[in-house]
């Protein structure tokens, strides 16, 4: 049951999410709302999500089952979070042609742009205060290691590897040697 489950909420997060960052208000809430895992795990596994090749709602997805679930809780949520793409993607080509100069598809995308703008607008914000804030309070070490790592990325050009380990020593020191 569990894995129909994990299926399902996969299946819904696609149909109803436009891919890669808005999906993740979307598993934040199923992964909540079944007691699957606590808030923080969402955010380390999205972390985890953005570091690896890929994209983001599918290894998201993998990483959910995989942590409810094992190889066939990933794998059923894989599969649940591909139904959507690939249920679009057969009836896009099908009607690939019919479509293609349509006024009112113009329209529905142009609508479909501000909604997948407002829900990672939305995801930003959750997930500023489930890594910035510790015990309801403002985590400045957090804070500067955030604001360091916009630095190296915006204006010293460093690569996203090199700021992930940066960070992951930065964290590694603060609050494992030092126990901040």
């Amino acid at each position: 049951m569990l894995l129909l489950e994990l299926f399902w909420s996969f299946v819904k997060i696609g149909f109803t999410s436009f891919g890669g960052l808005s999906m993740i208000p979307l598993i934040t809430s199923e992964m909540l709302a079944h007691g699957w895992m606590t808030a923080e795990e969402v955010s380390d596994i999205v972390g985890i999500a953005e570091m690896t090749p890929g994209p983001v709602g599918l290894n998201c997805a993998t990483f959910a089952g995989m942590r409810t679930a094992g190889i066939i809780g990933a794998f059923a949520a894989n599969l649940g979070a591909l139904v959507p793409s690939l249920t679009f993607c057969a009836l896009a080509a099908m009607f690939f042609e019919r479509f293609k100069n349509s006024r009112r598809m113009t329209q529905v995308l142009v609508g479909v742009r501000p909604a997948s703008l407002g829900m990672i607008a939305g995801m930003m914000v959750t997930m500023t205060m489930q890594n910035y804030v510790r015990a309801d309070t403002v985590s400045w070490v957090c804070v500067g290691i955030g604001l360091l790592d916009a630095l190296l990325l915006m204006k010293w050009k460093v690569s996203i590897p090199a700021v992930i380990g940066i960070s992951a020593v930065l964290g590694l020191l603060f609050f494992g040697v030092l126990g901040l």
